[in-house]
């Protein structure tokens, strides 16, 4: 084992003192993969100062999601402290199943979903548990939706005609989550959004309606908080209205935003948020904590071992199912995902992570600004969110986006809205400051600069 971690430790030495000169790694085409790399699985063993060598060219060559010229999704950003937290996690390797198997480390997730809970504003009867990422979340809160509505479920299948509602705008998760309940894609129904991506709650009154007249059961209106493009919110309270009204389960997908929670100056984004039956955030969005770390929280705890406890007298053969996790989850075998956010929360507080939220909303400012008052730039944006969306000399979105992957230059991606194709730049690594914002638009001007001719063809071709 020392070994191993003194292997560990050269690599990520070596990796963090070339972070520095290069923050994009070298570009390898999928074409080209198994002939720069070697990923071949031999007969024999092959020496350590071999399997080092081998272990350091795959991690160089992998793409750079820690580093101030990563924007391409919804996380990014090293907190040392969640490392940490998520380094002892793999030394322990418990699994969060029982109290036997996990032992303290299930105090440890508890203690944040009790914490949670009471943010939200929920009382003793909430609960929540981890997953591996806001699809199982989205598709857990379904499930629970289904369940709620038709307790007959679980134990004969699925045989009435039940139908869900989400935004245009929504995660795309939604439809495949449909299908493996026995609710069916073709059950979704997409709800119009607004001019800034939020979902119209007159018009979601309107479906449900005409779906109860059809003979049609709702049993789930999806909310977001931060959609996956414009970051929009979407209204709590109206469509909460609409939920209770019609005896809906209203679940909250706060995966890329939720975690405004903690902040004080922008939880009002997501006002009402005590209203729905269930909510879920991805910590390793918002938060910072590394790849997963999504939580599911839920108003009524008795969801939870309706929809997802099963007796296993091999498994559960000590303590009080409040501390066999494996009663309350979807997964049996789970990593502990909790300690990393623990580990993090524990040593900045409450208020710590307020400023890690706070810290993406003033450099989408900084971003934000430069576009508005940047006469090559045009804004698709609003206010409020850390999606900035822009485009540069009216270049094709995904043309400039390509070009600056494969030349190693930024890692940021594109996205429409409105018949509008654009590039979208996230702010959510808040070890990034003001200079490193500002040197991602540097970058993308001198490129387009040093490559004027490539960008004036493509912009002749878009135009014939």
């Amino acid at each position: 084992m020392k070994e191993s971690l003194q292997i560990f430790n050269d690599i990520v030495e070596a990796l963090l003192k070339d972070e520095q000169e290069h923050p994009v790694a070298e570009f390898v085409p999928s074409s080209e993969l198994y002939d720069r790399l070697d990923l071949s699985l031999q007969e024999d063993a092959v020496s350590i100062e071999t399997l080092k060598d081998v272990l350091q060219d795959l991690v160089f060559k992998t793409p750079r999601t820690a580093t101030n010229a990563f924007f391409n999704q919804l996380f990014g950003g090293r907190n040392d402290k969640a490392v940490l937290g998520d380094l002892l996690s793999v030394m322990l390797n418990n699994s969060m199943y029982t109290y036997k198997a996990a032992g303290p480390q299930v105090g440890v997730e508890k203690v944040i979903l009790r914490k949670i809970c009471d943010m939200i504003g929920w009382d003793q009867h909430s609960n929540g548990t981890f997953a591996s990422g806001g699809s199982m979340t989205n598709f857990m809160s379904m499930l629970m939706a289904r369940d709620a509505k038709f307790a007959n479920v679980p134990f004969d299948g699925a045989n009435s005609k039940m139908t869900v509602y989400t935004s245009t705008e929504s995660h795309y998760s939604i439809p495949k989550n449909a299908s493996f309940c026995g609710i069916g894609r073709d059950q979704v129904r997409y709800i119009d959004v607004d001019e800034q991506g939020r979902m119209i709650h007159s018009k979601l009154e309107e479906v449900i309606l005409e779906d109860i007249a059809s003979g049609y059961t709702p049993v789930l209106v999806n909310a977001t908080a931060g959609t996956t493009v414009l970051g929009a919110f979407d209204d709590i309270r109206a469509i909460s209205s609409i939920c209770q009204e019609y005896d809906i389960w209203l679940h909250m997908d706060g995966a890329y935003c939720g975690s405004v929670l903690f902040s004080k100056t922008y939880k009002h984004l997501i006002h009402g948020v005590e209203l729905v039956d269930s909510f879920s955030f991805n910590a390793h969005k918002m938060i910072g904590t590394p790849l997963t770390c999504s939580l599911l929280l839920v108003k009524d705890e008795k969801n939870l071992y309706n929809s997802f406890s099963n007796d296993a007298t091999y498994l559960y053969q000590t303590d009080h199912d409040e501390f066999n996790l494996g009663k309350t989850s979807l997964q049996c075998g789970r990593r502990n995902d909790a300690l990393k956010f623990w580990t993090l929360w524990k040593s900045v507080g409450t208020k710590g992570l307020e400023a890690i939220v706070d810290k993406q909303f003033e450099l989408a400012d900084v971003a934000r600004e430069y576009v508005v008052n940047h006469p090559d730039y045009s804004y698709y944006s609003y206010e409020d969110t850390i999606s900035v969306c822009f485009n540069y000399k009216d270049i094709p979105a995904r043309d400039l986006c390509t070009y600056l992957y494969e030349n190693s230059k930024l890692l940021v991606g594109y996205g429409s809205f409105a018949n509008e194709e654009f590039i979208r730049l996230v702010t959510i690594n808040t070890q990034n400051e003001e200079k490193d914002i500002l040197n991602f638009f540097k970058t993308i001007e001198d490129f387009v600069a040093q490559n004027q001719e490539v960008f004036l063809k493509k912009k002749s071709t878009v135009t014939k």
